[in-house]
């Protein structure tokens, strides 16, 4: 009997990834692709939907071709990607969203916040919805950018006739379907799973687009996250190298994979779920926990029904600029220079020649306020800005290693921040599960025990994105009665690491300091 396999489609801010993986959740061939970005002006960014498109097919057959798994033998495949937004005509061609007017650039990125102001005046409108968005509007979310494209590129407007969630764009790519993930409308688009008329069109008439749907093309019901939306075309089998047979998965935002890939082992207790929590780093990061119960409160976006798991609640916190900061906190620095892989082990391994040297006192006095790019949670707040304080003419390399080193440090301390704000509002996380880029870097990794006090689990799984949204296709593929039970049967488990008690006391001091200095910034940003 033939053995079946899945794909995984991993879409992030900078490349595309492919994976093939066997029922057992073992990845079996991994490939990746880059993609490009258009960057006009600041907190503009822009991707391109047939660069992205292209780097997928690309990498789907490198993916199989290592595997060694036939085209025919692949029966499931499903996207995950980052919550960018793709505009398309009513022909379904390529629409600029670029104050460059080049078509190319049909796709705003998450990261893009250009439509600030556009989201506080959703937040001001007050309208029930933002109950599940943490009680404040993002410019990462999908109707702030919406709002924007309308006022200023009113041709686009007029012009458009589809607009995706990239995950939802990347499905219907592969097979003309226009349904859309519960996921990704849920998460970013305003959508209420949890009620039976998912859409509240009166907060669209508040904030300008009543007309949303002639443009958007959106289905009254959203498709649980695993559905089988139907087979790949005849084109995009022939793009990607598969055959008509595979099955295509209505797919998840990329962190929410992440979540899946880590936590799904937790999927048949649903009462101690709500103990873990995933915490997906890499550019930014993004912490997700899940309860059979709504925890609503302000700060962290949800909770959302079944954005992940079938019947849980979803609350979802994060940090705007994680990765993308130490990357700027070397270019920043006179004795920087690129931000490689390369880069980062140097300076990690001098942190720890430092550290062994001066133990606790090492920069001591340098504190880091990690808002660089605005606070996702728990404040919500994406005027914020980054602080630093304790600075001194040193331009050497040992200083970049220190400065290096804080700045670690005031990113972990604002995953405890996160942490508390969920602790308070009816979690009981002690474990984090930590996945992405951040698994690499050692000095994070070590943070995040000790200055959170949590355990630390590391996944077994090379790359637990790509295994939850393998989860996904092996769902939709039928190798599985639902997705719970993909999710038991794929998981892999996990290295776990304990938080050191004697580096406690250090830690709470440094944050009581991450909490005044945020006081501090509120007073300074008052005074008129």
């Amino acid at each position: 009997m033939t053995k079946q396999f899945v794909c995984a489609v991993d879409v992030g801010t900078g490349s595309a990834r492919a994976g093939i993986l066997d029922t057992t959740g073992t990845l079996l061939g991994r490939a990746e692709r880059p993609i490009a970005m258009n960057q006009p002006k600041p907190d503009h960014a822009e991707h391109d939907s047939r660069d992205i498109w292209s780097a997928v097919c690309t990498a789907v057959r490198a993916a199989r071709e290592k595997a060694g798994v036939a085209a025919e033998d692949v029966v499931g495949i499903s996207f995950d990607a980052t919550c960018s937004l793709v505009v398309r005509d009513r022909q379904g061609g390529q629409l600029s969203v670029s104050v460059t007017g080049d078509r190319r650039w049909d796709t705003i990125v998450w990261l893009d916040h250009r439509a600030i102001a556009e989201a506080d005046e959703c937040t001001a409108s007050s309208h029930a919805v933002l109950d599940y968005v943490g009680g404040v509007m993002s410019p990462e979310m999908a109707t702030p950018k919406l709002m924007w494209l309308k006022r200023n590129l009113p041709e686009t407007w007029n012009e458009a006739g589809y607009l995706f969630d990239l995950t939802d764009f990347l499905a219907w790519q592969a097979t003309g379907s226009l349904a859309r993930s519960q996921c990704t409308l849920t998460a970013k688009w305003t959508y209420l799973a949890h009620e039976e008329t998912g859409w509240r069109r009166d907060f669209f008439e508040i904030v300008g687009l009543d007309d949303l749907f002639a443009h958007g093309n959106l289905p009254e019901r959203a498709s649980p996250v695993g559905t089988d939306i139907g087979p790949l075309t005849a084109q995009a089998a022939a793009d990607l190298g598969l055959t008509e047979k595979c099955r295509v998965g209505a797919g998840v935002i990329d962190a929410y994979a992440g979540a899946l890939g880590v936590l799904g082992g937790f999927a048949g207790d649903q009462q101690d779920i709500g103990r873990h929590l995933a915490l997906i780093a890499g550019t930014s990061s993004c912490v997700m926990a899940m309860s059979p119960d709504p925890q609503p409160f302000a700060g962290v976006w949800g909770p959302y029904y079944g954005a992940a798991l079938p019947k849980l609640w979803l609350s979802e916190g994060g940090q705007s600029a994680t990765g993308a900061l130490l990357d700027h906190v070397i270019r920043w620095h006179g004795a920087g220079g690129e931000p490689d892989a390369a880069m980062h082990a140097k300076i990690a391994r001098r942190v720890a020649e430092l550290r062994a040297a001066e133990g606790e006192a090492l920069a001591a006095r340098l504190h880091v306020l990690p808002d660089f790019h605005g606070n996702r949670s728990p404040l919500a707040d994406p005027h914020a800005v980054g602080v630093v304080s304790g600075l001194t003419l040193d331009s050497s390399f040992d200083s970049l290693c220190k400065l290096y080193w804080r700045t670690a440090v005031g990113i972990a301390l604002g995953v405890r921040h996160v942490l508390e704000a969920l602790n308070e509002n009816g979690y009981l996380i002690d474990t984090l599960h930590v996945t992405g880029g951040h698994t690499k870097n050692p000095l994070l990794m070590e943070l995040y025990a000790d200055a959170t006090g949590c355990t630390v689990i590391e996944p077994l799984a090379d790359e637990a994105v790509l295994l939850g949204t393998g989860m996904v296709a092996a769902t939709a593929a039928g190798l599985f009665p639902d997705l719970n039970a993909a999710c038991l049967a794929m998981q892999q488990g996990g290295r776990t690491r304990a938080s050191n008690p004697k580096s406690a006391g250090r830690f709470d001091r440094d944050y009581k300091v991450f909490l005044e200095m945020h006081r501090q910034r509120q007073m300074l940003d008052a005074i008129r």
